[in-house]
């Protein structure tokens, strides 16, 4: 293969795994290093290849850490460089081969390294990787401890068929790492981000979702009580968070969260991608009811109509991407008695009194007629109101008083949340 089909063969790779030229580069290059080290190396030692992409041509280069000194014991003594501790021995270093028990880097380190009884570590000197600070100095007479010196090797090409296998097993490994990190950074970034995928499998009450480059797990605390995930099924979700396993990224996606609404708002309203209409608060029971309060920043445009679009069709595609759950859109107010009074829609409210203000506690005051659809279905409204003010409130009619507490019951559906959008 010439330079310019090796350079292609590269960026079809990286293309192909969404990962960086670049670390397919230096997978290419560990690779040959593994090689070269498996077949003309020797244990302990450190090599490094340079692949230059536009002339094709190898170099190989041994480091050498400088130390400063050597005990009786054959162990370092001075300052032990951070790049010294951190090197891990290679397991092909150490009783090598398919067919024959490879040890760990914990169980190989111990050939390397050792505890005195006051915790410090000690780590064996090896000509292979170390240098006297000494020695160095004949070749660098400004060396100091922690430098590494570079020395050129004899740049080989011809591998063995283990040695082959060695670097096919190296680039294999490399590339699954790296295109663990281009997708856990990708993803990392997105936290928050409404994602579209589809239900893949369910493994108890777990459900795993392809998102294209990887999966997502739904886990029960984030489903929708009512909700059926089935085979197949194309939805919705957010990214909660994004957190790193040995295995590759673990992206936990939710679909009762309250910021779900938001971002399934954000997608069909414009007005509020380009920040004239403002989220100010939500709450949720998911599966059944939200409230959301919202605001405009321009005078002449109107936040709740931007959120219902024209005959509806806007916050129409958000029901329909909920499973028909209910939305109440109400006007934010920066004055407690309007945005109580707003928070109980579609019920009408006569008055509102402010019965201590420190502890945000409130008397709400409805017809007879309006009681019922003030106080919801189990409590539901007057509860989501509350979450979303943030205030205690009570509601009184004519006959008789109900306050939020009263009407905090278990939800019908989903998880109980309220969430402040800044």
């Amino acid at each position: 293969m010439d330079t310019k089909q090796f350079i292609s063969a590269i960026k079809q790779i990286a293309e192909e795994k969404g990962i960086p030229e670049g670390s397919v580069l230096e997978t290419i290059e560990a690779a040959i290093a593994a090689a070269y080290k498996r077949d003309y190396g020797k244990k302990g030692q450190i090599v490094k290849t340079k692949l230059d992409v536009d002339s094709g041509k190898l170099e190989m280069t041994q480091i050498h850490y400088v130390v400063e000194g050597v005990d009786e014991e054959g162990y370092i003594t001075g300052p032990v460089p951070i790049k010294v501790v951190e090197e891990k021995p290679d397991p092909q270093d150490y009783e090598g081969g398919r067919d024959r028990k490879r040890r760990s880097h914990e169980e190989a380190n111990q050939e390397d390294e050792q505890k005195s009884e006051n915790g410090e570590l000690k780590i064996k000197f090896n000509p292979e990787k170390h240098m006297l600070l000494e020695d160095a100095k004949n070749t660098k007479p400004k060396a100091a401890v922690g430098d590494e010196l570079v020395t050129k090797l004899e740049t080989k090409t011809d591998f063995g068929r283990i040695a082959a296998q060695t670097a096919k097993q190296v680039i294999i490994q490399r590339l699954r790492e790296a295109e663990r990190d281009a997708v856990y950074t990708e993803f990392k970034q997105r936290e928050g981000e409404i994602v579209s995928g589809v239900v893949q499998r369910r493994e108890g009450s777990l459900v795993f979702i392809d998102l294209g480059k990887t999966n997502g797990i739904l886990p029960p605390i984030e489903q929708v009580m009512g909700e059926s995930y089935r085979m197949s099924q194309r939805l919705r979700f957010i990214i909660l968070r994004v957190e790193e396993n040995p295995r590759g990224p673990v992206i936990v996606l939710s679909r009762a969260h309250p910021r779900v609404v938001y971002g399934l708002f954000k997608i069909e309203v414009p007005e509020i991608d380009s920040g004239t209409v403002e989220v100010r608060a939500i709450a949720r029971e998911a599966g059944s009811r939200t409230k959301i309060a919202v605001s405009s920043k321009e005078e002449g445009i109107d936040p709740i109509g931007s959120l219902v679009g024209q005959k509806g069709v806007r916050v129409q595609t958000v029901i329909n991407e909920l499973g028909g759950e209910k939305i109440d859109i109400i006007l934010w107010s920066d004055k407690p008695k309007e945005l109580i009074a707003n928070s109980f829609s579609p019920a009408k409210v006569l008055g509102v009194e402010v019965v201590d203000e420190e502890r945000k506690h409130a008397l709400v005051e409805v017809s007879d007629d309006q009681f019922s659809l003030a106080i919801g279905k189990r409590g539901q409204n007057v509860r989501l109101a509350a979450k979303l003010t943030g205030w205690k409130i009570d509601v009184r009619s004519p006959k008789e008083v109900v306050s939020s507490d009263e009407a905090e019951v278990m939800p019908e559906a989903g998880e109980d949340r309220a969430e402040a959008v800044e």
